[in-house]
């Protein structure tokens, strides 16, 4: 297939974990746009001499990855951390392409997320609302409301379990978030930031006090300032792969994360013109981000670590 479109990147953030990353990129080289696009993938260096020994390894299998246009590998000597490592790395392509799709080396996509994320990219290009593309959906039932005939949804809050997003959205971020202090005092701003996550304010919180490195809630943080949405397929492009020992972030039991996955190869997706929340998808999205769910999936975990 070769329709002369121009598509969007590809990127692959990696660090140490060969087992996931050759499946990940394993799912990639299925997807049917896979061989017209182009494939930039960062490597991390280790931390420590052990850790380097794994980065040697999956840099040695990184030059034999085949299967899209253009392969570029950019390895890092130092250690950077991933918050530091995809802000850098989105920021250097989205210069040149003016949009990325982006995934990290846990992640497993079905053979027509590249078609997802492409078609969303090219559908709200100049619709700043929407401001970004996930591939990732909970599991939200079967259930539609009545009259709702479109594949996706849109909500308050962005995923960074394979997600797409545009240079004019991006490189409007505030890193530093320098306006937090005004928003740490405004108790009504807190709430509604809540709102896409009972998670949230603590995340942003471990930010702004060193005990957390994350490139994720800044984005979030951005997004809920600027008042912009996200849209999500109802039925998931991409499942987390990444619930082992070397995780950054996803360890535990992931019961709750365990999405309906997309098995039907469509190429084709209904998305509405104007991007606006139902409230249906809203409460259901947010039910799974709110305390109940939270404690739920830590008994889930303290019983998973007992039965091992």
């Amino acid at each position: 297939m070769n329709s002369g479109k121009a598509y969007a990147p590809v990127l692959l953030f990696t660090y140490k974990r060969l087992g996931t990353l050759k499946k990940t990129v394993s799912a990639l080289q299925q997807n049917l746009l896979a061989a017209e696009s182009d494939l930039f993938i960062f490597s991390d260096q280790g931390k420590t001499p052990e850790d380097k020994m794994l980065v040697n390894e999956i840099r040695d299998y990184l030059r034999t990855i085949s299967g899209f246009r253009i392969i570029r590998i950019f390895e890092a000597e130092k250690n950077k951390g991933l918050a530091r490592s995809i802000i850098s790395g989105v920021s250097h392509v989205i210069d040149q392409y003016g949009r990325v799709i982006v995934v990290e080396d846990d992640l497993l996509t079905t053979p027509n997320f590249l078609s997802f994320m492409n078609e969303g990219l090219d559908r709200y290009a100049h619709t700043r609302k929407v401001f970004s593309i996930s591939g990732y959906s909970f599991n939200l039932g079967n259930k539609r409301p009545d009259g709702y005939t479109y594949d996706i949804y849109f909500t308050n809050r962005a995923w960074p379990w394979g997600w797409a997003t545009w240079k004019d959205r991006w490189d409007n971020i505030d890193w530093d978030m320098k306006d937090y202090p005004q928003f740490v005092n405004d108790a009504p701003a807190r709430k509604a930031f809540a709102q896409g996550g009972s998670d949230l304010n603590a995340m942003l919180r471990k930010q702004m006090t060193g005990k957390l490195d994350s490139w994720a809630i800044r984005w979030y943080y951005h997004q809920f300032r600027t008042k912009g949405l996200t849209l999500y397929p109802i039925l998931s492009k991409v499942y987390n792969d990444g619930w082992d020992e070397y995780a950054t972030h996803t360890k535990g039991a992931n019961g709750r994360y365990t999405p309906r996955l997309d098995e039907t190869n469509a190429q084709i997706f209904r998305l509405p013109d104007q991007p606006l929340v139902h409230p249906y998808y809203q409460k259901k999205f947010s039910g799974k981000l709110g305390i109940k769910a939270r404690i739920i999936s830590r008994s889930q975990t303290f019983l998973q670590k007992i039965l091992r």
